[in-house]
């Protein structure tokens, strides 16, 4: 910009000639500042450009860094306050580790709610018996991952439990059924499967109950 200063000031110290005779410096020096105002200008939106550019790449790092890993199944149920037995269940029948692998799962939770509907004493009689511990907890998991738009658009499902047990999945009155179970909140997403909200236990069958 000095240079193109200077050029301006030195034009301004050339000869002035008669208005009524030709003047191609006088034009020349007119059009001189348009043209570096032109390329001034050309530059700083190329400076401003430039600038954008290298800023947002700066940024989008910056925002990414400070995004959480999605958690798993066990963790989604521990940070959540309405799983408390549940977690507590799960730990006492080291189930843990393999909940919180790569599976993926789908895991049918009961929320505290449901546990309080359990007979005074079971749920502590059930947390010293870890073989029916279990075996009540891996019937609230499928190998796999369901979504509620699968078993609503297939009108229903019976898929095999860890357990060993098949769940009889239905579809009534705009809600999804688990084995007698309501789903009460469907598809929260982990990164090792989904959870579907329950409000009931699910128990194994009486005949499976009373075989010792």
């Amino acid at each position: 910009m000095l240079g193109q200063r200077l050029d301006s000031t030195t034009l301004e110290f050339a000869p002035i000639r008669p208005t009524d005779a030709p003047q191609p410096p006088q034009t020349d020096a007119c059009h001189a500042p348009e043209t570096g105002e032109i390329h001034m200008s050309k530059h700083i939106i190329a400076a401003v450009a430039l600038a954008a550019l290298t800023t947002l790449p700066a940024t989008a790092p910056a925002q990414s860094k400070g995004t959480k890993p999605m958690q798993n199944i066990v963790e989604i149920a521990a940070a959540n306050g309405n799983f408390k037995t549940l977690v507590a269940a799960v730990t006492a029948a080291g189930l843990v580790e393999t909940l919180s692998g790569k599976g993926p799962f789908t895991v049918f939770a009961p929320t505290d709610a449901a546990f309080a509907k359990l007979p005074a004493g079971t749920v502590e009689a059930l947390l010293k018996d870890k073989a029916k511990l279990t075996s009540i907890l891996t019937l609230h998991v499928l190998s796999g991952k369901v979504m509620s738009s699968d078993v609503v658009s297939a009108g229903g499902a019976k898929p095999a439990s860890l357990e060993g047990e098949k769940l009889n999945i239905v579809v009534r009155n705009g809600g999804v059924y688990v084995d007698g179970a309501k789903v009460e909140t469907a598809d929260i997403v982990a990164s090792n499967g989904v959870i579907h909200v329950i409000d009931t236990v699910l128990l194994p069958k009486p005949a499976m109950a009373g075989s010792h």
